[in-house]
C-alpha cells in the first residue's frame, strides 16, 4: 500500500480571504491537502480589523492567539484572549473576531467537523462587504 506523504503549505502561497474582515488564509483544507476531518488557517487582524459575526452550523471552531490581543464577541459577550491562550467556539455559536489594540493581532484556527458541503458551512448574522459571499463559497475551504 503507497503512502501519501504530506506537504506543507506557506501562509504566502495562500491568497487571501478579506470578505468577512482581516486576513484569512485557510492553509489546510480538503482543496488544499484533501482534508477530510476539518480546515485550519491563520489569520491576521490590524488594529481596527474585525471579522463579521458569523456562527457554523456543523463545526466547532478552535482559536489560538499566537501574537497580540483579541476581543471574541460570543453571542454577544466580548472575550478577551491573549497570546498564548485560546478559545473553542461550539457548534451554531453566534461570534466575530475584533482588534481593539494598536498592535496586529496574529492567530490560528482549525474547525472541525467539516459541514457536508462548503456552501453549508457557514452563517453571517451581520452584513458582509461583499453581498455575494453570504454562506462560505464553494472551494473557499
Amino acid at each position: 500500500m503507497s503512502k501519501h506523504l504530506p506537504s506543507t503549505i506557506s501562509c504566502a502561497d495562500v491568497s487571501a480571504n478579506r470578505r468577512r474582515g482581516g486576513d484569512i488564509r485557510v492553509l489546510l483544507s480538503p482543496k488544499t491537502v484533501s482534508a477530510t476531518s476539518g480546515f485550519m488557517g491563520a489569520l491576521t487582524l490590524a488594529p481596527g480589523e474585525f471579522i463579521t459575526e458569523h456562527y457554523h452550523p456543523y463545526s466547532e471552531e478552535f482559536l489560538y492567539v499566537t501574537r497580540g490581543h483579541l476581543t471574541m464577541v460570543v453571542e454577544g459577550v466580548p472575550i478577551a484572549v491573549s497570546a498564548d491562550e485560546a478559545i473553542m467556539v461550539p457548534v451554531g455559536v453566534r461570534h466575530r473576531a475584533e482588534n481593539n489594540g494598536d498592535q496586529p493581532v496574529h492567530a490560528v484556527f482549525q474547525l472541525s467537523p467539516l459541514a457536508p458541503s462548503p456552501e453549508l458551512g457557514h452563517v453571517d448574522t451581520e452584513p458582509v462587504d461583499d453581498p455575494r459571499s453570504q454562506q462560505l463559497q464553494v472551494g473557499d475551504r
